[in-house]
Formats: structure tokens, C-alpha cells, sequence
């Protein structure tokens, strides 16, 4: 029998969800710990600001917070925990198992993305090296659909939907706005996938409806064919609504936020995070959605010849902490997963995510299953070839088939004209 106490912690950005997943994992904890004849979890722990608060021995006890607190945790957005960005280090290791041997843990839950996963791997194999059995699962989390193995993560839905939205209000606007504002451009977060951008596409009704145009990081940006399309749009609907994810690139590699209003290059220092990541966006002091808006204002022509003007939308991390639009399925899927976990331990596994299996769309259903740690850690999940359209600048039937359930129904608005 392994018996001990468990503890979890949360590490990246957060998604509007990802208490659900902490929620999932407490109560599961509770109430599944004294049951398993072989597996016991006597106390519930949580790190305080991911793995660097628990090496600073910032821990706190579940067992003393209210239960309706811990129940509330399912609808309240951000990191309840607080959350983290730390590589570990090989000088953290024995510092961390110091910490696990005293408060005697041999249940390690953390939820987050690739980076999240690399680090409970890591924790289990020193853990295992050092004869100290720890049982050490991943609960997925990830604003931006790229965590390999599992159909979607928690957290992704609602920051979709929190992007359809936006851009279908934003592109009523633009569309009453146009004879003012003949262009909107609409940024989300997602360095490398296109899965947010993509779920703008549910925002459409009819050809005029926004968004027109769709930029992924997946295909490379092509100046030339960006601005072709935004003109015969303009010239066809009197407004173009483009959609852009932060991270898309030129067939070179070099970001579009890095290139000027003709689609040249501008040479400048390159700022990266702690992981080797060129900072993107706010973080860099640039932005994406204001390198198309020059081009867009240099380069497209109203019906009279002269400029066109308009304006970018930037939300940064607010589809990450947008709680007035989770979906109940988000909420309950990534409660599901943190429970899965807890089940999962008390079975005996260890080095594992869960995962989501999709089983049907119509009606929409999931199954729980697993991928190992050290898979995920270095795989990533990019949005299908096949659900970009043929010019590069839309997104496919097959990608608004998989993105709908996940999205769910949006308000219907009305046309006077």
C-alpha cells in the first residue's frame, strides 16, 4: 500500500477553467483517498505559486478551507493557487524532495501545459532514481489547444468562445462602422497554433459576417496575397474583420509583428522568456494586429481612392480569464480531468496525463484516457493542414465540425439592411 498525502499545483498562464481542474482534484482527493485498498491519501496540499513557491515551503492545507470554498473554485477564474513560470533546474531537486519527504507526499498533481508536464516528469524519474516512491500525474490545461495526445484541453472552449464572440460584436460594429472604419483586426494569444484564430470562423452567419480573413501560425503570412484578399473584400463589403493568432510568420520564419508596413523586415533586438521562447505581443512590446493595421492602412484603397483607416483589438489574457463565458462543458470537463487523475494515482499510475478521446460530435461526448508525461512534454499539437482553406486565409467545414460542440450556440443578431 502506498499512503501518504497528495499535493497539487498549477504553473503557466491560466485559463477561466483551470480552478475547476483544482476543484476536480481536492474533492476527488477527499473523497476517493481513504477508499483503495492498496492507495491512501490522508492530507490535500497546495503549492502556493506552482513548484518554485513549494521549494520556498509556500504550502497550504486543504483540509482547513471551507468545502464551499473548494466548490466555488469550479466558476471562479485565474490561478486560485497562483501560478508560475519555473524551469526547473538540476540544483532543484534535492531541494524539491526535501520538501515532498516533509510533508510526506507521494502524490503529485499539477496542472498545466508542455513545460508543466516536462516537470512532473522530471520530479517522478528523480524522485524514483532517489528510492522515493511519489505518484506524479498531469491535468491538461491550455488556452491554446496545442498539448499533444488529448482532442482538446480544458480551458480551450471557453477562450474560443470568448474569441467568437468577440470578433461577431466586434464585426457588427465594423460592419454599421465601415462608411467611418474600413478595416478591424482582431489578435489572440497562441505562439505556434492556430486553434484560437480559427474559432473566430464560428462567429460567421452569411459571406458579409466577420471574420474575412483568417491568419495562423501554421501557414506562412504572405504579404501579397493578405493584402490582395483585404482589398476584394473591402471592395465587396465596404469593411474587411481579419483575425490573426500572435505568433504567425513569413516564409522565413520572421514573426509578422517584426515586419513594417510593405511586409520587409524591420531589424530589431529580439526579447525571449526564461524557456528560449521569443516573447510575443504585450510581453514584447509589439503586437502582430498592429503590424497588419499599418499595412492594411499604407496599403488598402476605399471606393474614392483614398486610404482606408480602422483599428486593432488586442485582449491579451483575457480569454484566459474570461468567466462571464465558460461553457458549462468546459467547467465540467476539466473537473472530470482533475478527478480522472486522483482515480488514476490511486490505481497505481504514475508519469501520465489525462487525455480526452472525442467519440462523437452529434451528440457531442468525450472519453477519459492517458499519454505519457515525456510524451507531451515534447510534442506539440498544431491545427491540421487540412483545416485551412485553399487560399490560406480561411479555415475549412472540417475545422468548424470539430471547433462547434466545443464553442457552442452564439446569439443570433439582427439586420435592418
Amino acid at each position: 500500500m502506498l499512503q501518504g498525502n497528495a499535493i497539487v499545483g498549477q504553473s503557466g498562464g491560466p485559463t477561466s477553467v483551470i480552478n475547476s481542474s483544482l476543484c476536480g482534484v481536492v474533492q476527488s482527493c477527499f473523497e476517493l483517498g481513504q477508499k483503495s485498498a492498496d492507495s491512501r491519501i490522508d492530507k490535500v496540499f497546495g503549492m502556493q505559486f506552482g513548484v518554485e513557491g513549494f521549494m520556498q515551503d509556500k504550502v497550504l492545507d486543504f483540509g482547513a478551507i471551507d468545502p464551499a470554498t473548494i466548490e466555488g473554485l469550479k466558476t471562479t477564474p485565474g490561478s486560485a493557487l497562483g501560478s508560475c513560470r519555473h524551469k526547473v533546474q538540476e540544483a532543484d531537486f534535492p531541494i524539491i524532495l526535501e520538501q515532498l519527504k516533509k510533508y510526506n507526499i507521494r502524490y503529485y498533481f499539477l496542472a498545466g501545459g508542455n513545460d508543466t508536464m516536462d516537470t512532473i516528469c522530471r520530479v517522478e524519474k528523480y524522485c524514483k532514481a532517489q528510492g522515493y516512491e511519489l505518484r506524479g500525474l498531469g491535468v491538461p490545461k491550455t488556452v491554446d489547444n496545442d498539448l499533444f495526445a488529448t482532442d482538446h484541453t480544458p480551458g480551450f472552449a471557453s477562450a474560443a468562445r470568448y474569441v467568437a464572440l468577440s470578433v461577431k460584436q466586434a464585426g457588427v460594429l465594423a460592419r454599421d462602422m465601415k462608411k467611418v472604419d474600413s478595416f478591424v483586426v482582431f489578435q489572440t494569444i497562441g505562439r505556434d497554433a492556430g486553434w484560437l484564430p480559427a474559432a473566430a470562423a464560428c462567429a460567421k452567419t452569411d459571406a458579409e459576417d466577420a471574420p474575412h480573413i483568417i491568419l495562423v501560425p501554421e501557414i506562412p503570412f504572405e504579404f501579397e496575397r493578405f493584402i490582395a484578399k483585404a482589398q476584394e473584400t473591402l471592395d465587396r463589403f465596404g469593411f474587411v474583420s481579419v483575425v490573426c493568432g500572435e505568433g504567425i510568420r513569413d516564409k522565413d520564419g520572421v514573426v509578422v509583428s517584426s515586419l513594417d508596413a510593405y511586409g520587409k523586415e524591420i531589424k530589431k533586438e529580439k526579447t525571449v522568456d526564461k524557456f528560449g521562447n521569443q516573447e510575443l505581443g504585450a510581453m514584447a512590446g509589439t503586437s502582430v494586429a498592429v503590424a497588419l493595421h499599418q499595412m492594411l492602412s499604407k496599403n488598402l484603397k476605399k471606393g474614392d481612392g483614398t486610404a482606408a483607416r480602422g483599428e486593432f483589438q488586442v485582449t491579451e489574457s483575457l480569454p484566459m480569464c474570461g468567466a462571464d463565458r465558460t461553457t458549462a462543458t468546459d467547467i465540467q470537463e476539466a473537473w472530470n480531468c482533475g478527478r480522472r487523475a486522483v482515480e488514476l494515482a490511486l490505481e497505481g499510475k504514475s508519469g501520465v496525463m489525462v487525455t480526452m478521446k472525442r467519440l462523437s460530435n452529434d451528440p457531442y461526448e468525450v472519453a477519459y484516457e492517458t499519454a505519457p508525461l515525456d510524451a507531451v512534454a515534447v510534442e506539440a499539437k498544431p491545427m491540421p493542414l487540412e483545416y485551412v482553406d485553399a487560399e490560406n486565409l480561411y479555415v475549412t467545414d472540417a475545422c468548424l465540425e470539430y471547433l462547434r460542440p466545443l464553442v457552442g450556440e452564439l446569439p443570433n443578431y439582427v439586420k435592418l439592411f
